[in-house]
């Protein structure tokens, strides 16, 4: 019984895959590594996927990148990446809720109002 269920996501998944996706094929690639470390990339291919970024090696990292979701919604994600971190952005990412106006207020005035030992 396991052995048929098995068998049976494995046929709905094989079946559920976009048939463009197995036949995909790269449209343009290109990419670039320069002797100072920066270094530049970019592909697409003809099922939707795109790619391009262009950093310094190990210090900064700049790009977007575009796809289909299974549901057939573009999807599009730029990012920096740099000392500050990885910062994704695009509006398929969660976003924080608001902040309640109570906290909000609170926040300020400790903000202005610093604890004298912690000044500096």
């Amino acid at each position: 019984m396991f052995k048929i269920f098995v068998l049976t996501a494995i046929v709905a998944c094989t079946l559920a895959q976009n048939p463009l996706d197995a036949q995909a094929q790269v449209r343009s690639l290109s990419s670039n590594v320069n002797e100072d470390g920066s270094y530049s990339f970019q592909f697409d291919t003809t099922n939707g996927i795109a790619q391009q970024e262009s950093g310094i090696g190990g210090q900064y990292a700049s790009g977007q990148s575009a796809y289909y979701s299974p549901e057939g919604e573009l999807i599009q994600l730029s990012y920096v990446a740099d000392a500050n971190g990885y910062q994704p952005q695009g509006a398929h990412l969660p976003t924080p809720p608001p902040i309640p106006s109570q906290i909000a207020r609170a926040l300020e005035y400790i903000r202005l109002h610093p604890i004298p030992e912690y000044q500096q």
